[in-house]
């Protein structure tokens, strides 16, 4: 009885959540997925019924994230709250059949609407915009078969009362963009394939019918991204034309991103001329070719800049200085910038410099003084190598950077001069690169405390003193300057390797293990580390970085054999907040070991691995599909036959789809010359964000879209 009564006491001492104000509950309950709100929660008792039909948890309903949402559940949501929803975010949400698009027509009030990655017919994108008489902002695919003639005129009028529209190209059309008469914001991301499936050559000229002119009086920002091809650069050019007989008055963002080469012709220098004549803009990107040689970013004009993309110029540092900063001109509205592969942008001049030469240190200096608001930078794809005068190396430099978000770094940007230049390589390197037959060299030389050895070295590297002085960074990208990923998108597999930076010889388990000093990291990606010993810094990263959501791994130490897999398996055990996972490596085995470790990661939704020559367990993986209940993607390019891929991946879907309408599953030979096909079947969410390999720093400017 006294211990019963004690029990009681400590209840009614204990603090009841029921008790805590509305404007705390509120808060709590923001958290939770809507659809768990409104199903669920809401029924539990009288005072959560009233919050969870709250305005502020009702008036944006995010289900671009919530993987275990289906047809029904969408169609009580929108029964239940659908003329309290004034922004609706359904993109990406690919398991969901066409009809489920039906249950919009209930959000009378909607003022935003996302569906990219749904499927949406012509007929079915009418009936429900011509219900839709608010809104403002839209985002839709465009696929094969799409016929704007079949648009409603309800339908159109709603359209023209749009002033953002983020547009998916999966075949050339104009898409719904003739009708939108009030355009601010376009946003067009071209995904069409050179070859249709039946093999047949693709157009770029536009079909009969959809010749209906754009209206861009009235735009302020453009965007456009390209996929490979040579499609995409055609039916963009269609997209451009009109941009070149008048440029908006009021444009301030003009981004263009486009692969390869991507020509430019006298209407993109019509255009370009008339932007240097008559605009100032705030954010800017342009295709290679357009700024190579010529002396357009002299003649532009800017007005508070927050976004520049330089990728793969061939800008010199002496131009960047001039041109863009204006000889140290405060560019403290400058919050993202992007210098991926511009291998001469930190040096004077380019004409009589090699990749491979010293950066001037008073360049980058130049650029930190004066863009010293930083949130997001990108220097990745690039040899940056740091002279050996005291306190100008790159990674001294950048520690001034107090508001970094996001860092892309090559790895020879990274080492100590002095041990790049002293240290002779470690056995491991004498290697060659390649996946040849293993060579035995002798017994490597590691040293037995390797933990107490590393602590020595990083506390007193400038790599070590970067990751100290930037607390706040939530993405980390270290990638090789050579690297190139296995798997291309519409390419087969590359076969052959580069090896990696001489500088970069030295960066190893240490360097990584100074990664583990960024507490709130979020995403880390590490590619082409040569000299992974046994991948020790990535336990004290596992320890240290709880809220680390995405982790890439690629061609880390020795190609010939996996040598982080111990390291690897102990750090997946304390990675409970995990979320995707993508791994790239030669002769890695997805075996129990592996997978048991990986169940420790309870809140994994994509797993993806490429591996040539690799081996899985089907078991194992069967095992652990079973274990984790949040993994709705498996991709797996193995060294395997097509038996047993094909094999696995039935085993996967007939077990487990039926409670996980999102799961996508593709296991296949990484070398088979059908890998381009199943590529495309693949999700663009999946394939965008996690299975194709790319820096992702500064890719685009912050915020562009909700």
């Amino acid at each position: 009885q006294e211990v019963v009564s004690e029990e009681s006491e400590e209840e009614s001492n204990g603090v009841n959540l029921m008790e805590f104000s509305d404007e705390i509950l509120l808060h709590i309950l923001s958290y939770v997925p809507c659809t768990d709100l409104v199903l669920n929660v809401r029924r539990t008792c009288r005072k959560l019924a009233t919050l969870c039909l709250d305005k502020s948890l009702t008036h944006t309903v995010l289900l671009q994230n919530d993987y275990k949402v289906n047809k029904d559940k969408v169609k009580q949501l929108m029964r239940d709250i659908g003329k309290e929803i004034y922004q609706l975010n359904m993109a990406g949400c690919y398991w969901l059949p066409s009809s489920t698009i039906n249950h919009v027509t209930r959000c009378k009030n909607l003022v935003k609407l996302n569906l990219s990655g749904c499927h949406v017919t012509s007929l079915r994108l009418s009936k429900m915009l011509s219900t839709l008489q608010h809104l403002r902002s839209l985002a839709i695919d465009v696929n094969p078969g799409f016929d704007a003639s079949q648009l409603s005129s309800e339908c159109k009028a709603t359209l023209s009362r749009v002033s953002e529209l983020k547009q998916t190209l999966y075949t050339p059309s104009y898409g719904v963009v003739p009708c939108c008469t009030s355009l601010e914001k376009l946003l067009l991301y071209f995904e069409i394939f050179d070859l249709s499936r039946e093999g047949f050559m693709l157009s770029g000229q536009l079909m009969v019918g959809e010749s209906n002119v754009p209206h861009y009086q009235n735009l302020r920002i453009f965007y456009a991204r390209l996929a490979p091809g040579y499609v995409n650069q055609e039916v963009v050019r269609l997209y451009l034309a009109v941009l070149s007989d008048r440029t908006p008055e009021n444009l301030h963002a003009f981004l263009i991103s486009a692969p390869g080469s991507f020509a430019e012709t006298g209407a993109t220098k019509n255009l370009l001329d008339s932007m240097a004549r008559n605009v100032r803009l705030d954010a800017l990107q342009l295709p290679k070719p357009w700024i190579n040689g010529s002396g357009l970013l002299q003649h532009l004009k800017f007005n508070n800049p927050f976004y520049f993309s330089f990728s793969r110029c061939t800008l010199s540092g002496g131009h960047l200085i001039q041109r863009v900063i204006n000889g140290g001109m405060d560019l403290k509205s400058l919050t993202s910038l992007n210098l991926s592969g511009c291998v001469h942008c930190l040096a004077p001049e380019s004409l009589l410099r090699k990749a491979e030469d010293d950066i001037d240190s008073s360049i980058l200096e130049s650029l930190v003084v004066s863009c010293c608001n930083l949130r997001h930078l990108n220097l990745s794809a690039a040899h940056h190598h740091s002279s050996e005068s005291i306190g100008n190396h790159l990674c001294q430099l950048l520690s001034r950077l107090k508001h970094l978000l996001s860092l892309a770094l090559p790895v020879c940007s990274i080492t100590d001069v002095a041990a790049s230049v002293e240290k002779p390589p470690t056995t491991p390197n004498l290697v060659p690169q390649t996946f040849g037959r293993k060579v035995r060299i002798g017994i490597q030389t590691c040293p037995r405390n390797l933990g107490d050895q590393a602590n020595q070295k990083i506390e007193s590297s400038v790599f070590w003193a970067l990751m100290g002085s930037l607390p706040f960074l939530e993405t980390l990208e270290i990638i090789g300057s050579s690297f190139s990923s296995a798997m291309p998108r519409n390419e087969p597999a590359i076969r052959n390797l580069l090896p990696p930076c001489v500088r970069a010889q030295s960066v190893g388990d240490s360097e990584v293990a100074a990664i583990s000093q960024l507490t709130y990291l979020q995403s880390l990606t590490l590619a082409q580390l040569p000299n992974i010993l046994t991948g020790s810094g990535l336990v004290n990263i596992g320890l240290q970085c709880q809220h680390l959501r995405t982790l890439s791994l690629a061609n880390l130490g020795m190609m010939g054999k996996v040598v982080y897999m111990s390291a690897l398996t102990d750090m997946l055990k304390h990675c409970k907040c995990l979320r995707d996972l993508r791994l790239e490596q030669p002769y890695f085995c997805a075996g129990a070991q592996f997978f048991q470790a990986l169940s420790h990661c309870s809140s994994l939704q994509r797993l993806c691995i490429v591996s040539r020559n690799g081996t899985l367990q089907s078991d194992a993986v069967m095992s652990f599909m079973a274990n984790c209940l949040e993994v709705i993607m498996c991709h797996m390019f193995m060294g395997e036959s097509v038996t047993v891929c094909k094999n696995l991946q039935q085993s996967i879907v007939r077990s487990f789809q039926a409670e996980r309408p999102a799961l996508n599953v593709v296991i296949f030979p990484l070398l088979h010359e059908n890998l381009t096909e199943v590529i495309r079947d693949v999700p663009m969410r999946h394939l965008d964000e996690i299975t194709l390999f790319k820096s992702r720093v500064a890719e685009e400017p912050p915020n562009l879209w909700w």
